[in-house]
């Protein structure tokens, strides 16, 4: 059984820099921008979606506005956050956590290590803290207790062709999830690896609980998708350029063949 993948973009930021993507760079000044997904995996009796996004009320607190809520989004796709009954958690961030309270029918899909780690001592230091949003975290524990959680631990299946994999690094329980498509296994590396830069190069992302786990996450990436082509990242906005959309610039179709090939390390198109 194939999936169909869409990724929906919510938002962007543009006023980064390269310091705020990449340890290990030289170029800490040149302009580095931003764009946030969900990512909503399709088959003709099946929806599940990775990742939840955050909202307008989110997006003002951190500065952070969104261009539409991603619960809008899928609305104006013909999809009621209210009919889906899979969400697959690939951490707690806020920036894919922020909308839970918009699907209240899910069953929510998590590692057991994320659960621990945001809702354990670590949360006390405030740089740890920083990428959680308290309410967002409340969310999950109400779930838990209301029988909506599934906690995993490592690899498992959700559906088939749709397996998780516990990465870490970024987060404690980051997992990854590998689906199976028309063109073989894709794999939505979430913040695995944000950029295409980050895994092709081997720099790691800046906000890093465990910079060991990163990097060997960079190649179990590799190992899980075959073939560098197959690596979706979360936040590169070369994504919009790499596949083509669906009636909307930033709803892209992640099951189709990349239109511009593969990206180099830099993000200039190689063959």
């Amino acid at each position: 059984m194939t999936w169909a993948i869409k990724a929906f973009k919510y938002a962007e930021r543009n006023s980064r820099t390269r310091q705020d993507s990449f340890i290990l760079d030289g170029d800490h000044a040149s302009p580095h921008a931003m764009d946030y997904y969900v990512w909503l995996l399709e088959r003709p009796d099946r929806r599940i979606l990775v990742d939840c996004g955050y909202d307008s009320a989110e997006g003002r607190a951190r500065d952070r506005p969104v261009e539409q809520d991603p619960v809008a989004m899928l609305a104006d796709a013909g999809i009621a956050a209210s009919s889906i009954d899979t969400l697959i958690l690939t951490h707690l961030h806020y920036d894919h956590a922020g909308s839970l309270a918009a699907f209240p029918h899910a069953k929510l899909i998590v590692q057991e290590r994320e659960m621990a780690y945001a809702t354990g001592p670590c949360m006390c230091h405030d740089a740890l803290r920083a990428p959680f949003t308290g309410a967002h975290v409340c969310d999950m524990v109400r779930a838990l207790f209301d029988g909506r959680v599934r906690v995993v631990a490592g690899a498992a299946e959700v559906a088939p062709g749709v397996e998780v994999h516990l990465i870490g690094g970024h987060s404690t329980g980051l997992q990854v999830v590998r689906v199976a498509t028309k063109r073989g296994p894709v794999v939505l590396a979430s913040d695995a690896t944000h950029y295409y830069e980050n895994f092709l190069s081997g720099k790691p992302f800046p906000i890093v609980v465990d910079m060991a786990a990163m990097l060997a996450g960079f190649a179990t990436l590799r190992t899980l998708a075959g073939e560098d082509a197959r690596i979706v990242p979360g936040h590169d906005p070369l994504v919009r350029a790499a596949y083509p959309t669906l009636g909307s610039p930033n709803i892209l179709a992640l099951h189709a063949s990349l239109k511009s090939g593969v990206w180099d390390a830099r993000g200039r198109k190689g063959q």
